[in-house]
């Protein structure tokens, strides 16, 4: 009975939501007023978006990998999802013989489909609130520790409570900075194997010059399956395995779409931070960011060095170095956004206006100082928060430490059994040895070391930074680790074959992991007390703007839990420093294939074209798939608001038929993940008719297009 009810509640409030601002719980939408999505032109009832009991839209949107989105799209487990979510995937099956990066790939049949290890997809079951059960239990006068507790433990009963003795994943996230709590029961099916790809040059067309740049001309694209046991039920990778039968999958419209269409996406959001104080977008941009910058490039300057030298490396780093690079751009952005949409500004207007509403004699003993609180919070912890992004930074990048510090505890742990045991771990840490080492260049990590360390040494206050790291000489640092037993895999195979517990006590590279290691968790506990009362703060000052605009509905920032944006498709303004290749102000929402073709430069590492791809263009072999008004589309342009996460989401049109899938933002509204910009932040997503050409066209892969339902 709860579940029809929890439903019916949905249905009965769904009628009024407000477009395009926002990332909404599909149980949130009852607090929304103003639009009605009918009347921007949805077809759907309530029940085909999201339902319990019966099949519906969320049961063909899947979190891919833990950091996309990708949507089901044939009643045989097909899925799309970004190229660029895709991409590590692809290039660890690849090698310099069999090159599925470069080259792209498809599976003729099932059985030249290839298992991708260790990627798994999830889908939602359902999600509730257990806000008023949590919320019952806590209050604003006990210690962090105690809240801490209590939250803990209803976390723990609520899992174990809905697993179903481990058939489910649960997940209890908290929302609008702690002051409310749901919980989402998931299933994982962790056979999930490559399909299809389109090659580099197409799927990452523009490279980094074109990321978060319009007009795009990409084909951010790539395919896979999920497959289940003979149940259909999730299971580890095995042959005998099949395709999962889903609850729902996506139709495809090659209806086609103009400026004022309803636009709708479903996803995954990773993050957002809406409700950052003035305080703390000042700190971002002015010091967190510009040290994420700094870093980032530093390591993107080195993988690149070595990348360009052989293409086994350029393979094994090509994901991380895309990774970096994306960040790169977009913390940049974001600075250049934040200052130029005066976003600062924005923010301390909005906090005059609570302040006036706080300091109220109702209002002054609870939230009267919390603004002025955490402005205090950042002062103290500013210069730790610049050390924690050369210090990500440093460990995203520099592997020799992690390395270090992982494996050489499992290398004691090994090295202290009996032979017995010995015999028992051995398979264990080899597999562990041939995994770490599989994309190790140890010239490259050598060189990353001394550099990511060096600028560390630079730039980071010694009262925050790690004494480990502060005083080594830098410059010779990448001889500690050329010398250590974790210099590579055949020094690290030589000890598992040779244990001996006085010599890895004594590496010198395992102390230093170690010790930075122990002075990142001295730091922690260092600034505890100030990181619980900053969390209090923010609890309180959120709780008090949305009490003191009670007419405003709150939507809670993104957490990688599935979201509904609204919207519809929309143009740009054109900018004088682009060339939109004939495109008009009026028609500034989508771009052609004939655009694609004008950017194209013959041995550019982001601009090249396959020949193949250049003949079929030529011949104007399209098919079904050109727009009524005879191009071929690529990309095209949405105002829904989304964000990293997002990437890989599918653009629904009003009847929820897949239009597209969701791959970018726009510079002009980098900002976009603290504040909202209507006038400017964009979607930029991959036409699916583009999709479906590449394959059937370029790919040769139409058996795939027979397994999906299109909507002409």
């Amino acid at each position: 009975m709860k579940r029809i009810f929890l439903l019916l509640t949905f249905m009965l409030s769904f009628l009024q939501v407000k477009a395009d601002e926002g990332m909404w719980l599909l149980t949130m939408i009852k607090r929304l007023n103003g639009v009605d999505y009918k009347k921007e032109g949805l077809k759907l009832t309530p029940e085909e978006i999201y339902s319990v009991n019966n099949s519906s839209l969320k049961d063909a949107i899947v979190q891919f990998g833990g950091g996309c989105t990708a949507e089901i799209v044939s009643k045989e487990g097909l899925l799309f999802t970004n190229h660029h979510c895709g991409y590590g995937q692809i290039a660890a099956l690849s090698t310099p013989e069999k090159d599925h990066l470069t080259n792209g790939f498809w599976a003729m049949k099932k059985s030249e489909e290839i298992p991708a290890k260790g990627l798994s997809v999830r889908f939602l079951v359902r999600m509730d609130d257990v806000s008023n059960r949590i919320n019952s239990k806590l209050n604003n006068n006990m210690s962090a520790e105690d809240r801490k507790n209590i939250i803990d433990a209803e976390y723990k009963a609520i899992q174990n409570e809905n697993s179903e003795n481990g058939k489910y994943t649960v997940v209890v996230r908290d929302f609008y900075n702690g002051n409310e709590f749901y919980y989402f029961v998931y299933q994982d099916f962790k056979d999930v194997r490559l399909v299809g790809t389109p090659p580099n040059s197409l799927g990452k067309f523009g490279g980094d010059t074109d990321n978060w740049e319009w007009p795009r001309h990409t084909a951010d694209f790539s395919v896979f399956r999920v497959y289940a046991d003979a149940n259909g039920n999730p299971a580890e990778y095995s042959p005998s395995n099949v395709p999962m039968k889903p609850k729902h999958a996506l139709p495809i419209s090659l209806k086609g779409y103009k400026p004022g269409d309803f636009a709708m996406i479903l996803g995954y959001p990773g993050r957002t931070n809406r409700f950052l104080t003035s305080y703390g977008i000042e700190q971002m941009v002015t010091k967190d960011y510009p040290a994420w910058v700094e870093a980032s490039k530093m390591a993107m300057d080195v993988m690149k060095k070595y990348m360009d030298k052989d293409q086994a490396t350029k393979l094994h780093y090509a994901s991380q170095y895309a990774s970096v690079a994306n960040y790169w751009k977009n913390r940049q952005g974001t600075i250049d956004a934040v200052e130029k949409n005066q976003t600062i500004a924005g923010k301390k207007d909005l906090e005059n206006k609570f302040q006036v509403w706080a300091l109220m004699p109702e209002n002054q003993a609870t939230y009267g100082s919390v603004l002025e609180d955490i402005k205090g919070n950042y002062h103290q912890f500013s210069d730790r928060n610049v050390e924690r992004n050369y210090s990500s930074q440093l460990q995203r990048n520099a592997k020799y430490l992690m390395v270090a510090y992982q494996l050489g505890s499992l290398l004691k742990t090994y090295a202290d059994q009996d032979d017995a045991g010995k015999a028992g771990m051995k398979t264990k840490v080899t597999d562990a040895i041939d995994r770490i080492y599989e994309t190790f260049n140890p010239e490259l990590e050598g060189e990353m070391l001394n550099s990511m360390v060096g600028l560390y040494q630079k730039r980071v206050n010694k009262d925050v930074g790690s004494p480990t790291l502060l005083y080594l000489d830098s410059k010779t640092l990448s001889n500690v680790a050329f010398q250590s037993i974790f210099a590579n895999k055949q020094s690290a195979t030589n000890f598992l074959n040779n244990p001996d517990r006085l010599k890895i006590d004594s590496d010198p590279l395992l102390k230093i992991a170690n010790g930075f290691v122990e002075d990142q968790k001295l730091m922690g506990e260092k600034f505890a007390k100030i990181d619980d009362a900053f969390a209090k703060n923010s609890r309180i000052f959120l709780d008090g703007l949305r009490k003191s605009q009670p007419d405003k509905a709150f939507y809670p920032d993104a957490n990688s839990t599935m979201r509904l944006t609204g919207g519809s498709i929309d143009t740009l303004p054109l900018r004088s420093d682009r060339n939109y290749h004939g495109i008009s102000e009026k028609n500034n929402y989508y771009t052609d294939i004939n655009g694609m073709v004008a950017k194209y430069k013959k041995g550019d590492e982001e601009f090249d074209l396959p020949q193949r791809f250049l003949d079929l263009v030529k011949k104007k072999d399209f098919g079904r798939y050109k727009d009524k008004k005879g191009f071929m589309p690529v990309n095209f342009l949405s105002n829904n608001d989304i964000t990293g996460g997002n990437s890989g989401s599918p653009v629904l049109d009003a009847h929820g038929n897949l239009l597209g899938l969701a791959f970018d933002g726009n510079s002009e509204a980098l900002s976009g993940d603290i504040i909202f910009d209507p006038k400017l932040q964009k979607t930029i997503n991959v036409d699916v008719r583009m999709v479906l050409w590449i394959i059937e066209k370029y790919g040769k892969a139409g058996h795939l297009i027979s397994e999906m339902t299109l909507v002409r």
